[in-house]
């Protein structure tokens, strides 16, 4: 098995999970923090999938699918274009807010596609090119691949707990 493949299989994890998570969710579950000042499951599933088509899109030279295929115009938040949710506040965070989980379903996937046919152009050779100089040692494309599978794992795990805890309170 190359790298690539496991790559691929990783990503291919976290769109199942973002499918689980959010199967079956209305604007209320997906809109709501589970405890004051927490992440809402929206929040986490637009956050992870804006750092994934970020990070893919500037490691690739590529352009970013919020921008290039009218996500942004389709979710209309009032925060800046190239926002990520990076280091929101939890009133940034209240200002990401869907009508239902297809939006936020289609924009993943939209993003995936894009991600896929990135990683299955990669070579052994590719995952040793520095992507971003700006950090000691700098970042080679193999760990910043590494480093977004990780943190979307992350974020789509706490969604799956933010549903637990929402559908335990209204139990």
């Amino acid at each position: 098995m190359h790298a690539k493949d496991i790559l691929i299989d990783g990503f291919g994890r976290i769109r199942e999970e973002v499918h689980a998570v959010l199967d079956g969710l209305g604007p209320d579950e997906l809109d709501t923090s589970p405890a004051p000042g927490a992440n809402t499951i929206a929040w986490l599933v637009w956050h992870l999938t804006r750092v994934q088509d970020d990070h893919i899109a500037d490691a690739f030279g590529l352009d970013q699918v919020w921008l290039s295929d009218g996500w942004e115009k389709r979710f209309g938040l009032k925060l800046p274009a190239h926002d990520t949710g990076y280091g929101h506040s939890p009133a940034q965070v209240a200002k990401v807010r869907v009508d239902s989980a297809d939006l936020l379903t289609g924009y993943y996937d939209a993003v995936h596609e894009q991600s896929l046919k990135a990683l299955r152009s990669v070579t052994a050779g590719d995952l040793e090119r520095v992507v971003d100089e700006r950090w000691s040692p700098p970042v080679t494309l193999g760990v910043r691949l590494v480093s977004v599978l990780s943190d979307d794992l992350q974020h789509v795990g706490q969604a799956a707990y933010a549903r637990g805890l929402l559908q335990t309170a209204s139990a």
